[in-house]
């Protein structure tokens, strides 16, 4: 079976930079998400919003009998001696309960995904390098990650081939030395263009198989990586569904003098729109560069142990 297994819905909230401005991260409601995954091949669909199960309730309150559909979550954790570093946990088979405790541990993702793995809830440590920037030594940020987790997201459909054939290569070396590194794909979509275009392939029949699947590490990966112009089109596919959604062509939240402040905000900033543009070209060759001298550094160190899952998160 297949899924793409790291896909975003109108209820992954605002924008972390343009929280002002009422900018959503992603503007695509479940049920599109939903048709559209079925149509580019998915046995199975997954909804993994930012912090929130709302889109896969709102999902099974109108069809709750679906046995294709996984509700997930991307939980948003920090690591708590290395300030300012934050871990993406995809958690795969999230429950209201489930959710509660997690967003109450989050600020220690160690202590979430302990948590996750103590309520047989699969989770996986996605995009490994999106977010580390030498905050900590580079091995032990590799190992504390890597052990915190069974699963591990080899291919990121926003994230560079170079990255994901980084992390894809440090999975093969675990398994290797016979330990759990599941790979796990996932286009990372905040847009419907890309929905299914990255996925995982597990034996299985049902869902229920799938997951079975996932634990015991019999995955694939398949699809496309990222890159800049995959960027770039979402970047401006966001945009262009905000302005939307501020004329009432696509769902809002906001009343209509929130909706008129934003617009007023966003038609002065109109001149201002490569911005965005330049940010994520930026934002690719840093990737690029800190991928690079990451494959250095972990070839010049000794080879990582083997790592077991731990229960203490130290």
């Amino acid at each position: 079976m297949k899924a793409d297994l790291h896909v975003h819905s109108y209820h992954s909230g605002y924008a972390r930079n343009f929280h002002w401005l009422r900018a959503r991260e992603c503007y695509s409601s479940p049920e599109a998400v939903y048709r559209v995954a079925k149509a580019r091949g998915m046995d199975l669909v997954c909804i993994t919003d930012h912090d929130s199960i709302n889109g896969c309730l709102e999902f099974l309150d109108r069809h709750p009998d679906a046995q294709d559909f996984i509700c997930g979550e991307e939980v948003s954790c920090l690591v708590p001696d290395a300030p300012g570093l934050r871990v993406h946990l995809g958690a795969l088979g999230m429950t209201e309960a489930a959710h509660r405790e997690a967003q109450r541990l989050r600020d220690n993702v160690f202590e979430t995904a302990a948590y996750l793995r103590s309520v047989d809830i699969f989770c996986v440590v996605n995009h490994l390098f999106m977010f580390f920037d030498d905050q900590m030594a580079f091995t032990e940020y590799v190992r504390r990650m890597l052990a915190s987790a069974p699963g591990l997201e080899t291919r990121n459909g926003a994230m560079l081939a170079e990255h994901n054939e980084f992390v894809a290569a440090i999975a093969t070396s675990l398994r290797t030395a016979s330990t759990s590194a599941v790979p796990i794909g996932g286009s990372d979509a905040h847009i419907l263009r890309f929905v299914g275009t990255t996925y995982t392939e597990a034996p299985g029949s049902t869902r229920e198989e799938f997951l079975a699947s996932l634990r015991d590490g019999r995955t694939e990966v398949g699809g496309a990586h990222g890159g800049r112009g995959r960027l770039m089109v979402e970047i401006y596919g966001a945009i262009a569904n905000h302005w939307r959604g501020l004329v009432g062509l696509e769902r809002h939240d906001i009343g209509w003098h929130e909706r008129l402040g934003s617009g007023v905000a966003s038609a002065l900033l109109l001149p201002f729109q490569f911005v965005p543009g330049a940010i994520a070209l930026h934002m690719k060759r840093n990737e690029r560069a800190r991928v690079g001298r990451y494959r250095q550094m972990l070839a010049e160190s000794s080879a990582l142990p083997p790592l077991a899952i731990e229960s203490s998160g130290v």
